[in-house]
């Protein structure tokens, strides 16, 4: 059986000593970039080891397969969304539409040097693991819910929708800051004002409801 497929639902060894929390610490930064750079598929446990300077037997012993890696890093980035997303919806009613379109398209962004692996994870194309979309599920939750701050009156399917879309909007910004897509130099400031005007339209008629 390959060894980045699954082998079971082994769980990822938790070390109890500092020296081992260390060499998981970069296990894991290994991987993040690797995915970063180069998707979950194309990521191999033997590179992920090669990059942390580690010998794949000590990748191995903390994590029995990519898949285990991969968990890991996806409930580490949620926590992190989960934490930026609480933060942003207690201000959400205090920010008109334009103004949270433009946090918002900003949040992946930034916060890409913490979760440099998640659109990775995102786009992930398996079927042998719910990683993918427990990623996505996850982060659209977390927009959604600001959405319906700013907007009361907003169903919760819907605010759901509009989040997708603003997600991928997130998504094709940092391709363009990354030069990962297509854009000319004024193309990532069009797109926020694209952004502002598609929430502003969206949001406006559940504001006051």
């Amino acid at each position: 059986m390959d060894s980045n497929s699954s082998r079971g639902k082994r769980t990822s060894l938790q070390p109890l000593r500092a020296a081992g929390r260390q060499r998981v610490e970069e296990l894991l930064e290994a991987a993040s970039d690797l995915m970063a750079e180069r998707g979950y598929e194309a990521t191999t446990m033997a590179e992920i080891a090669a990059r942390a300077g580690a010998k794949i037997g000590s990748l191995y012993r903390f994590f029995p397969n990519k898949e285990a890696v991969a968990d890991t890093l996806v409930q580490r980035h949620i926590a992190v969304l989960e934490d930026e997303c609480a933060a942003l919806a207690k201000r959400a009613a205090t920010l008109p539409p334009d103004v949270l379109a433009d946090v918002l398209i900003e949040l992946l962004v930034t916060l890409h040097p913490r979760v440099k692996s998640l659109s990775a994870l995102m786009e992930a194309r398996t079927d042998k693991m719910e990683i993918r979309d427990r990623a996505r599920g996850h982060a659209i939750a977390g927009i959604a819910a600001a959405l319906r701050v700013c907007a009361p009156g907003l169903d919760e399917a819907l605010a759901r929708d509009i989040a997708a879309v603003v997600l991928n909007t997130m998504k094709i910004l940092r391709g363009m800051l990354a030069k990962d897509a297509p854009a000319t130099l004024g193309a990532p400031e069009e797109l926020r004002r694209m952004n502002r005007l598609y929430l502003s339209d969206r949001l406006a008629p559940f504001r006051n409801i």
